[in-house]
């Protein structure tokens, strides 16, 4: 199984898995994108093993392209992590104090945001495609982690995982136009004479997001792997058939 991991210590693990041949439907991990659901289930079966804990630990979402989040409780465990129909509905991130909880993120282009904060015990992950992050979700999920649960923003720790580079991210002007409302967004996006599209730095822009909620830029790091021209990518613009990109972060505890 493939996957990448971008942090592996003592007290954390996250890490994105990638698309792999040798698996079930090449590593796909989503069940609201796939052709068989029980290989998905043993996906992500095999995912938990190697961050020794069980596929019960799992919680996941109902992806909407929203601004919603969701703070996960013990009474969330396991929630989406073999059926759908037990996911949080209509949410695109989580976040969690509790120890011993695999938060799962689902992308194929969008941009994942995995983070975990050491002061508070916190870890979380946000799904934002370009319609989350017009929305702001990251940027709003980090002032309501600050303002209502009383977190530093410079105690976070920030991954940008794998997503779709602005080379093969290319828009209409009413795209480019909700992100030029952003008022921040400009230096991220470019326009080609030649096709008439914009194309946007939607990772970038995340980062600027979350820049502006005061998280440290030393401490935002960023996977620049293009999912569209990368081989172990998953991109819904290259096959709307694709499979999908688990993102997960874990606090171990005792």
């Amino acid at each position: 199984m493939t996957t990448n991991l971008y942090v592996h210590n003592d007290k954390f693990i996250a890490g994105i898995t990638m698309k792999d041949e040798a698996e079930f439907e090449h590593n796909n991990m989503a069940l609201h994108a796939c052709t068989n659901p029980d290989y998905i289930v043993e996906n992500r079966k095999k995912l938990a093993t190697s961050l020794q804990c069980e596929l019960s630990d799992f919680v996941c979402a109902n992806q909407t392209h929203s601004a919603n989040f969701h703070r996960v409780t013990l009474e969330d465990k396991g929630r989406g992590a073999t059926q759908m129909e037990t996911a949080i509905a209509d949410t695109d991130a989580l976040y969690t104090y509790e120890p011993n909880i695999v938060l799962c993120s689902f992308t194929a282009d969008c941009v994942p945001v995995i983070f975990y904060n050491e002061v508070k015990g916190l870890i979380g992950v946000i799904h934002s495609g370009w319609q989350g992050t017009v929305k702001e979700i990251t940027l709003k999920l980090f002032e309501h982690l600050a303002q209502v649960e009383q977190c530093n923003p410079s105690d976070f720790h920030v991954q940008i995982g794998a997503a779709l580079s602005q080379e093969k991210f290319e828009v209409d002007e009413d795209v480019y136009a909700k992100f030029k409302n952003l008022g921040y967004a400009d230096e991220f996006m470019y326009h080609n004479n030649l096709t008439r599209k914009y194309h946007i730095d939607n990772q970038l822009t995340v980062k600027r997001q979350c820049e502006l909620a005061g998280i440290p830029a030393e401490q935002i790091v960023m996977d620049r792997t293009c999912t569209y021209v990368e081989s172990a990518g998953f991109s819904y613009r290259e096959d709307r058939k694709c499979g999908r990109h688990l993102s997960f972060v874990v606090r171990k505890g005792d």
